[in-house]
């Protein structure tokens, strides 16, 4: 079978679906592989490397994704300029990429229309066995790690204690809400930085988790449980929410820097941080909106600006992972490659919808929309 590596086309994004590394892994396994020329440029991947390791590179054409059993990608595909994927790819291909389905509905649309198998990996089950596969948890990993690190380097202060001549400089406050992936990597840069840290969730059971990285837990008391199964969290109620919104603003008010890492099922941004807790922080404070990409938990936050509001410096940047490139495609490649190994039988891709991991990441299949939640949304989208 035969693999198409494509560049990836839609604007900042900087990674590319396949390292030269896994190549070899691929090719081990009976695969093909073809690379269009300088995808992986911008994460210092050059296409030396890719033939070396034994892929084709080949320049765009109509005709590269026209004979490709898989294509790997990052995002979701698309049509610009000089390209349409979608329509050069062949009835029956597979496509395995993050496709946010929920966010891209027009290329779903397209990609049953023309028959199309699409797996999106940020669909995939969080199950121990799909572990190695997430492409989510490997990004977020990324983000919880660079978005400290922006919030630093916004911050008017030293991070970690000081003493000196003139005196003693207390440590910077982080306060971290959310304790997913992002969360709690976030919490560990922050500690191994020397900031003193301050962490909340929804789903008290994540408590110990929070403590272990070095944080101290805050939270409420909740009427019922947050927990939507697998890492993920729920819409809180009413009363819940307002008992948050007191507990945040209070939290806000005495941090330095508050990175924000919520999202509701993977995907939407719950607006956790209003225009008034902002009004209440120090002047020269930090947020850092790491859920952007969803809309931002931060009523005042721009996706993929910076701003200064009342003082405070408000960071709401998009595909953060993509800041980091080279280790970003290596972790997204190998997240990648474990996917298509897993179900490789006979030097080829198995199509098994019975299989959990690929029941739950299939989007689209054999013309039809295989996914619950995508479908109602499309049914539910104007014009359907």
């Amino acid at each position: 079978m035969k693999i198409a590596v494509p560049r990836e086309t839609a604007a900042g994004e900087t990674r590319v679906a396949l390292a030269p590394e896994s190549v070899k892994k691929l090719k081990a396994a009976g695969y093909s592989v073809v690379v269009e020329r300088d995808a992986g440029a911008a994460s210092h991947f050059l296409n030396e490397a890719y033939l070396e390791a034994g892929a084709a590179v080949e320049p765009w054409s109509d005709g590269f994704l026209g004979d490709a059993d898989l294509v790997l990608r990052v995002g979701a595909p698309g049509t610009v300029a000089d390209r349409d994927e979608i329509g050069t790819m062949r009835k029956d291909a597979i496509l395995l990429t993050s496709l946010m389905p929920l966010r891209n509905l027009g290329a779903v649309r397209q990609l049953a229309a023309r028959g199309v198998s699409a797996f999106s990996t940020d669909a995939i089950p969080r199950t121990t066995r799909a572990q190695a596969m997430d492409t989510l948890s490997s990004m977020a990993n990324i983000a919880g790690y660079r978005g400290v690190l922006l919030g630093a380097l916004e911050l008017p202060k030293y991070l970690p204690m000081f003493m000196t001549a003139a005196g003693t400089v207390l440590p910077a406050r982080y306060f971290i809400i959310g304790a997913g992936v992002a969360g709690l990597q976030a919490i560990a840069t922050a500690k191994r930085l020397g900031a003193s840290v301050f962490a909340t969730d929804v789903r008290p059971e994540v408590k110990e988790q929070i403590e272990s990285v070095g944080a101290r837990y805050v939270g409420i008391e909740l009427t019922g449980g947050a927990s939507a199964g697998g890492g993920y969290a729920r819409e809180l109620s009413e009363q819940d929410k307002a008992r948050q919104r007191e507990l945040l603003d209070e939290q806000c008010a005495t941090s330095d820097v508050v990175v924000t890492t919520a999202l509701i099922g993977g995907v939407f941004a719950p607006r956790l941080i209003s225009a008034q807790t902002v009004q209440r922080m120090r002047p020269g404070s930090v947020i850092v909106d790491l859920a952007a990409d969803g809309g931002g938990n931060c009523e005042l936050s721009r996706p993929g600006a910076s701003i200064t509001e009342h003082g405070v410096r408000i960071l709401a940047p998009l595909n953060i992972a993509a800041s980091m490139p080279t280790h970003a495609s290596l972790l997204w490649s190998r997240n990648l490659t474990n996917f298509v190994l897993a179900f490789t039988k006979d030097k080829a891709f198995a199509l098994d919808l019975a299989d959990d991991i690929q029941r739950g990441a299939i989007i689209t299949h054999a013309g039809e929309i295989m996914h619950a939640k995508t479908k109602e949304a499309l049914q539910a989208a104007p014009g359907a």
